[in-house]
């Protein structure tokens, strides 16, 4: 049987900000239902023990993420959950006590182009002070992600990141000169369970854009695959409007899905560095790793 590293799973995909760098999903907003989360962690417990609460939208405005949480410990599964971190004082209680719950990712460049975050200070203290109680009394690990790296940044020009830097650096009290070390890589580890992950800004997959090229490799069906809020399984977590449905998880097996026809094209294509799917061809992500072997 075919075992994944990952298993992203939407649990909604409304979200409470309007990131520039986040696409905007055409798909009917909707929360999916405790029964529905039951049937797929059911269906998904013998091909992985890892699931990833997010695709689009964000997981923590979910009305029922405390009995997520409780249901996924119940059946075993690991629980990453990527967040933007604006809601944390409202669900701290409820992440804090989840032993479900592995690691947490907060997404920092959310405050780019978004009016609701009018106060980055206060923002950056809310997650600090969250991350700080978290490592204090759980073993979760806390990944900061700063993907909007550019030019700017790397000659130490970019002033609102620099800025960020030097509040993680006295905040969470890091071990390291940060910015020394990114001079070295873009992942580094702060202090024990805190990490930060800078990356360059990189193009979300878009029917309606250009062809990047067919020369591609993708981890999609190889380590991961996502299930959509309305059941819909796609091979990877960029494809945010289900362009590529193999097939859905409320009305068929997982297993006819993954061997399906098309599932099992999109496999050998990527085996062969070669996109197969129109939304592969024009992947920003996918093209980075084309020279993989």
């Amino acid at each position: 049987m075919k075992r994944f590293k990952k298993v992203y799973i939407e649990i909604t995909n409304s979200c409470n900000l309007s990131c520039d760098f986040c696409p905007k999903t055409k798909r009917t907003l909707k929360y999916n239902e405790v029964k529905e989360f039951q049937h797929i962690l059911k269906t998904i417990k013998p091909y992985t023990d890892y699931i990833y609460l997010h695709l689009m939208g964000e997981p923590t405005t979910h009305p029922e993420l405390r009995t997520y949480l409780e249901l996924s410990r119940q059946a075993g599964l690991k629980v990453n959950l990527t967040t933007n971190g604006t809601l944390l004082k409202k669900v701290e209680n409820i992440l804090l006590a989840s032993p479900a719950l592995r690691q947490i990712n907060i997404s920092l460049h959310s405050f780019e182009g978004n009016k609701q975050v009018r106060n980055i200070d206060e923002y950056l203290d809310t997650v600090i002070q969250f991350i700080l109680r978290m490592i204090a009394s759980t073993r979760v690990i806390c990944s900061i992600r700063l993907w909007n790296m550019d030019d700017e940044l790397l000659k130490g020009k970019n002033e609102l990141n620099q800025h960020i830097l030097d509040k993680l650096q006295d905040g969470l009290e890091a071990e390291i000169d940060i910015k020394e070390a990114l001079k070295e890589k873009n992942g580094i580890k702060l202090r024990k369970q805190v990490y930060l992950n800078m990356a360059k800004k990189f193009e979300w997959p878009d029917q309606d854009k250009e062809h990047l090229g067919d020369e591609v490799f993708c981890y999609g069906l190889r380590d991961q695959i996502g299930i959509l809020v309305d059941g819909t399984v796609v091979p990877c977590c960029l494809d945010s409007e289900g362009h590529i449905n193999l097939g859905n998880i409320f009305e068929t097996s997982l297993e006819d899905i993954i061997n399906s026809p098309r599932a099992t094209a999109l496999y050998k294509g990527f085996s062969e560095r070669t996109a197969v799917e129109s939304l592969c061809k024009k992947c920003g992500y996918a093209s980075r790793y084309h020279r993989i072997k």
